[in-house]
């Protein structure tokens, strides 16, 4: 094997690696338990089977944007990034960024704690206190050894999210046919406005908008500015399966009466479709992992961003890591706090208002730089 093939093997597993950050960042505790995609998709009627292609479309444009930027102004934790990003309008924006990714720090995290604790205690008949705390510190302790180990694990539990979902969705997807033909024509006959359908997928898009602040920091790893392209390309196409598969899931069980009051779409599908004996507890255990792997990004790029800051004045190696660990472990108990609120409310209310926020603050921004500067190229 010579060197060039090496090289080529090489940059697509970067590729492959990081797309795979974007999937497990994206793939939740809302996620998992199916909430997030019925607020947001199954609840608009027939649009469901569209509108997560085309959320996902417009979020791999922005950060593909972003990476490929990250990579060529070599600028890689999301401060520094912002700054060059925004310009001459940094001192505003930069700091708006800020506001908007703590905030994103208190909610999605919480999701995951909240989501992982529940789904641990049903699992196991411990207290839910003590399980959002056995969730909470594996979270703490993968964060700390920072966005390497990040990736690895990232990739490891695509792997596993992605082989369980298939092993789960697959036959009950085929088992419910009849169900999802039925689902169907229910949606048909009144359908929801395609308006409303698409400003709901274009909160979910825009809230998911925020990520680019875990993403630039793997930048770095890429050969080439483009290979961030050809990252968020294959992304793109995982996610928007992945979404579709579990619409269609949860469609299975649309016509149940327990739909209306069901706070985990996706156990309400295992315990009516096949399997049940088994596919309960797997289902749980990716709801677990999905939860577990949207923190560790989060956290991880949060306590990256507040360490360099530190690096920057003076330290130690050892003084540094201590920081590390002390940040993670104040990210990790506010969101632990704010978990106690509930998986339901912080899905259907804090998201949306993420992506309001982000609006302004990301959007707009993004679109006039990609206008005045063509794509980054001027």
């Amino acid at each position: 094997m010579n060197k060039s093939d090496t090289t080529c093997k090489s940059s697509a597993s970067i590729i492959f690696g990081v797309a795979f950050v974007w999937f497990t960042t994206h793939f939740g505790g809302g996620f998992a338990s199916g909430a997030q995609i019925y607020s947001y998709y199954v609840r608009y009627g027939i649009w469901c089977l569209i509108m997560p292609a085309i959320a996902m479309f417009y979020n791999g444009i922005f950060f593909a944007y972003g990476m490929r930027f990250a990579r060529r102004h070599e600028v890689y934790d999301y401060r520094s990034y912002n700054n060059a990003f925004y310009g001459r309008f940094a001192p505003i924006f930069s700091n708006l960024f800020e506001l908007l990714y703590i905030c994103v720090m208190c909610v999605a995290p919480a999701v995951a704690f909240a989501t992982g604790g529940a789904t641990l205690s049903t699992l196991t008949g411990l207290p839910y206190l003590l399980c959002t705390l056995i969730i909470g510190v594996f979270i703490f302790i993968v964060a700390i050894f920072g966005t390497d180990l990040v990736r690895r694990v990232a990739s490891v539990l695509s792997i596993c999210i992605i082989a369980g979902l298939l092993i789960v969705y697959i036959p009950n997807i085929l088992h419910g046919l009849g169900s999802i033909t039925a689902a169907a024509a229910q949606m048909s006959q009144a359908p929801m406005p395609f308006g409303k359908a698409l400003y709901s997928a274009f909160l979910y898009g825009t809230f998911q908008l925020a990520n680019i602040a875990v993403f630039v920091q793997h930048s770095k790893v890429f050969k080439r500015p483009n290979d961030a392209v050809k990252s968020m390309g294959l992304g793109f196409v995982v996610n928007a399966l992945m979404m579709t598969m579990v619409c269609l899931g949860i469609m299975t069980v649309y016509t149940n009466p327990d739909m209306q009051t069901a706070s985990v779409p996706t156990l309400l599908m295992v315990q009516n479709g096949v399997g049940k004996g088994f596919m309960t507890p797997l289902i749980s255990i990716l709801i677990i992992l999905g939860a577990v792997s949207t923190a560790v990004n989060m956290v991880a790029a949060m306590v990256k961003r507040v360490s360099d800051g530190f690096e920057n004045t003076s330290a130690t190696t050892s003084h540094i890591k201590t920081r590390e660990i002390v940040i993670a472990l104040i990210c990790c108990l506010v969101d632990f706090g704010i978990a106690q609120f509930g998986l339901l409310t912080l899905i259907q209310k804090a998201y949306s208002f993420l992506a309001y926020l982000a609006i302004p603050v990301i959007l707009v921004p993004y679109v006039v730089h990609m206008i005045v500067t063509k794509f980054d190229t001027k």
